[in-house]
């Protein structure tokens, strides 16, 4: 393998852009060799404004398949996920997915399985991990700097939704696409703990039309640790005043806290009253932690290290995201307990 990483990005959308650019501009140890998008077009457009030399497919196997490629980049509806992962494992690539890596358990290690099979580095994308603050604060709990964690919380309020793309919404989508990253994060800021009870509440407040279809976009979810930690996760598709990604874990020491509304400390004073600008796109108000976490993934890639991140770790928060739909679908909550590890 050359000092850098050869990357082939699968999925030329909204965030798979920005990772491609990342690859092709932003990181040192990667190349950007390939891209593959079913929409015409789409490829072509990204290669041309970041990478003319690389290649253009409309087949992800084909790029897959490509011998130049050495790691795969997935950034593709969830649903394709999973035979990514093993295609691009079975073929010796290694893999960076967007989150959710699975929609089933038994996906999920599927994906797991194949990628330890072929030897091949597996990385999930919960880009928080990757935010100065998140970070910092994780690091304030592992050095023991609150003592024993006992409540914590975690939310996400996307900045809105129009009625049109929420008609587009699949079902469970903020249980397996949104509220996975706060699951992923308070398994996180609650290190070597499991999760052994879910209780979950989920409406369609902001487009009530679409809930028949199974639209939802508000939801609150209650978890049980087996260290007695209790957390709280929740989300909502409309905060009206930016994108609000937000982290606390108070303990038996003290509390530390992670994520900040406003995109600057600058605050205007005026006759209307006192303004703060506010960051209102995912790729604003994490642009740094999503460029983190792929330079993680070059650097495991050329030191033979793993990932900080992996399969496991997209299991586990999976498995959280299911018993909150089960137990919206129940009214009940989901014990985890007889759940193997």
């Amino acid at each position: 393998m050359s000092a850098s990483v050869a990357v082939g990005l699968i999925g030329a959308g909204w965030i798979g852009r920005f990772h491609g650019e990342s690859v092709a501009l932003r990181i040192p140890g990667t190349r950007l060799v390939a891209v593959a998008d079913p929409a015409p077009g789409a490829a072509a457009s990204l290669i041309e404004r970041v990478s003319p030399d690389s290649r253009a497919y409309t087949d992800a196997l084909e790029l897959i398949a490509d011998p130049t490629v050495e790691a795969v980049l997935i950034s593709t509806p969830a649903s394709t996920h999973t035979d990514l992962v093993v295609a691009a494992a079975e073929a010796g690539k290694h893999v960076f997915c967007e989150k959710p890596m699975a929609l089933t358990l038994e996906d999920a290690d599927r994906a797991i399985g194949a990628c330890a099979a072929n030897n091949v580095a597996l990385q999930v994308g919960f880009n928080r991990r990757f935010a100065a603050d998140f970070t910092a604060t994780h690091d304030v709990i592992t050095a023991g700097g609150i003592g024993t964690p006992q409540l914590l919380r975690s939310l996400t309020r996307d900045p809105g939704i129009t009625a049109d793309v929420a008609s587009r919404v699949k079902p469970w989508t903020i249980f397996n696409e949104t509220l996975i990253h706060d699951f992923d994060a308070l398994l996180w800021l609650n290190p070597g703990a499991r999760v052994v009870e879910v209780f979950a509440q989920a409406d369609a407040l902001i487009h009530p039309q679409y809930k028949e279809q199974g639209y939802l976009d508000t939801s609150m979810v209650q978890l049980r640790f087996d260290n007695g930690a209790l957390a709280s996760a929740e989300a909502n598709f409309q905060a009206t005043y930016g994108y609000d990604v937000r982290g606390e874990v108070f303990g038996s020491g003290g509390m530390v806290s992670a994520g900040e509304v406003t995109r600057t400390a600058m605050r205007h004073y005026s006759s209307p009253g006192v303004l703060a600008d506010t960051p209102r796109v995912n790729i604003e108000l994490f642009h740094d932690a999503y460029v983190a976490q792929l330079v993680h993934f070059a650097d495991c890639i050329l030191s033979g290290s793993a990932p900080s991140v992996d399969g496991l770790d997209a299991r586990n928060a999976l498995e959280i995201a299911l018993a909150a739909k089960e137990s919206v679908e129940t009214g009940l909550p989901v014990s985890l307990l007889a759940v193997p590890q």
